[in-house]
């Protein structure tokens, strides 16, 4: 890791700066990103524009990073979009004093690819930070800044504010910024930031936010304010508070990039419906019901069991956690404590992973010793879950428990894959 665009400005200079043939929404923030960035896609996609979208990480295949229209890419095209760009790979590398890392490699396969299709916008979610994100050689329009919290505090530090500093640095000169309700000091960077490059801002808890919320049976019903309209009544099929408000972020992006009237509320209401987010609160299987989400720092987990105490029931509710070693998982474990009835503790196949006996030490501190096991393979974490919240043995009644898979990206796409089996 080294702070610097140097390298992918040399590769999208050889590709022809493809980043420049069409305009881009940027995402950034510490969580909701790939949720807000599907969203977003729907929508533009329900007004008849062809759409480019890079999320990452993926949480099954490495496809699922560059999307078309709202589908990942096929192999075929994923590896044509590689080799299409893998002779400049090597001319970078002979160029510079640090050779292109995986990420910046990726980013240039997806705005090259994008500009092949040619899409008519791009939805770009940053890989991390902003400013030195390799994803910011592009200028976007829109920049969307969801709620700035601590992650890979390794790399950005442990500060909100130096965090949203660099964060904001992808607010580009005379774009529109669309911000979520932040802390008082990371709201004040980002004006700052807005002010300097002469950005206009669209911030949460003023220009926009969500009027209404109500669970209901496969998702919520949820009424939004926009700088330009009022939107009764959606209904939204994915969970928890934190997803009403990536909806007005998404619905409130789209209405900037367009610069018209409010959308039609037909299309509105159709695109609501489309919304998914695997992963997200995910229900993949019942009786009892397995969810998967990837939470995977306090924040995160802080929203996930909200949402869980809103809109579902579960008694027990057992969670499989697998963390990756370099997360804060001392507050990943605190956030869901209140709500699990018993933990078991795993790990996911990366090297990156906490090995699950090491986790199991601090979350024996957090839950104590009788609420927590340990099952190292992930299948059999999973086993051992069902039969608890099968069973009843935490006191609940029979029949009703559930078991969240959770912790990590990779941890919940090793599940998913696992549960629903390849696609």
């Amino acid at each position: 890791m080294e702070p610097s665009l140097d390298r992918i400005r040399v590769f999208t200079e050889l590709l022809g700066d493809p980043q420049r043939s069409y305009p881009v929404i940027h995402l950034t923030g510490t969580n909701g990103k790939t949720s807000t960035s599907r969203m977003i896609d729907t929508i533009l996609r329900a007004l008849e524009l062809r759409t480019g979208r890079f999320t990452s990480p993926h949480v099954e295949r490495m496809t699922e990073r560059i999307s078309l229209d709202g589908e990942p890419m096929t192999d075929e095209q994923f590896v044509r979009a590689f080799n299409d760009v893998a002779p400049l790979v090597h001319l970078v590398d002979d160029s510079q004093p640090y050779p292109l890392s995986f990420f910046e490699t990726v980013v240039g396969m997806a705005y090259a690819a994008f500009a092949d299709a040619p899409v008519d916008v791009a939805v770009v979610e940053v890989g991390l930070g902003g400013t030195w994100d390799a994803t910011n050689v592009a200028d976007a329009a829109v920049a969307v800044l969801l709620a700035v919290a601590v992650d890979h505090a390794h790399l950005l530090g442990d500060d909100p504010v130096a965090i949203a500093r660099e964060k904001a640095g992808i607010i580009k000169q005379g774009s529109i910024a669309v911000v979520a309700e932040q802390l008082p000091d990371v709201a004040e960077v980002i004006n700052e930031r807005a002010h300097d490059v002469g950005a206009r801002v669209l911030r949460e808890g003023v220009d926009l936010g969500v009027v209404a919320r109500n669970p209901a049976v496969g998702g919520q019903l949820v009424s939004l304010q926009t700088p330009r309209a009022r939107y009764d009544e959606l209904f939204l099929p994915l969970y928890g508070a934190h997803q009403a408000q990536n909806a007005v972020l998404a619905l409130t992006a789209v209405e900037a990039f367009l610069g018209t009237d409010p959308l039609d509320a037909e299309l509105v209401h159709a695109a609501f419906g489309e919304f998914t987010s695997p992963g997200r609160l995910e229900i993949v299987r019942r009786s009892p019901t397995i969810v998967l989400d990837a939470a995977h720092n306090p924040h995160g987990a802080a929203a996930t069991a909200a949402a869980l105490e809103d809109s579902f029931q579960f008694d027990p509710l057992v969670g499989v956690i697998g963390v990756m070693a370099d997360k804060d998982y001392e507050g990943v474990l605190g956030a869901f404590e209140p709500h699990l009835a018993h933990v078991v503790c795993t790990q996911n196949s990366t090297p990156r992973a906490m090995r699950a006996e090491e986790l199991a030490v601090a979350a024996r501190e957090v839950f104590g010793e009788d609420r927590v096991s340990v099952a190292p393979f992930l299948p059999d974490a999973i086993d051992q879950a069902l039969a608890i919240a099968e069973s009843g043995s935490t006191g609940s009644s029979m029949g009703s428990g559930a078991v969240l898979v959770t912790g990590s990206v990779v941890t919940v796409g090793e599940a998913r894959h696992l549960l629903k089996g390849s696609r």
